[in-house]
């Protein structure tokens, strides 16, 4: 049991056409759920975005205190109680996105971190893309692939 004060969410938008999005993406983990935006951007992702969200200590998201993880404090017990996702909520007038790789960490700092995956992204190619979207679906759950 520890407490959780920093998570990293490294999230590649698929460099296709099309692929980007300013749609709402959200992060579940411990019994909680965040939104991944980054701190002065429009929002959205764009095609071919790789970029890491960082919540709790040294945040870059948007409205980080609402976003913390330390407010209320999270616990790493609590990883394995509640499904841990990624999100997606289409908007605008190209809502689809297409995620290419999403890789989440947990106190990537300490001496035990906790690391989220999804195996079917794991590679790169166009048979490891996902699309999300109202019509494709909006979810993508992660497995725990901790060192």
């Amino acid at each position: 049991m520890a407490r959780i004060t920093r998570i990293e969410a490294h999230v590649r938008t698929a460099d296709v056409p099309h692929g980007g999005t300013q749609g709402w993406v959200y992060l579940g983990i411990a019994g909680r759920e965040f939104v991944l935006n980054a701190s002065g951007t429009a929002g959205g992702t764009r095609t071919g975005d790789n970029w890491t969200f960082v919540l709790g200590e040294d945040a870059n998201v948007e409205n980080p205190a609402y976003n913390d993880p330390r407010r209320p404090q999270l616990d790493t017990d609590n990883l394995d109680r509640y499904p841990i996702y990624v999100r997606f909520e289409p908007v605008g007038p190209d809502p689809a996105w297409c995620l290419e790789r999403i890789v989440v960490s947990v106190n990537s700092d300490t001496d035990h971190p906790h690391t989220f995956d999804n195996p079917d992204l794991a590679d790169f190619g166009e048979d490891r893309r996902l699309w999300l979207g109202q019509e494709y679906g909006k979810q993508l759950y992660l497995k725990r692939y901790d060192d």
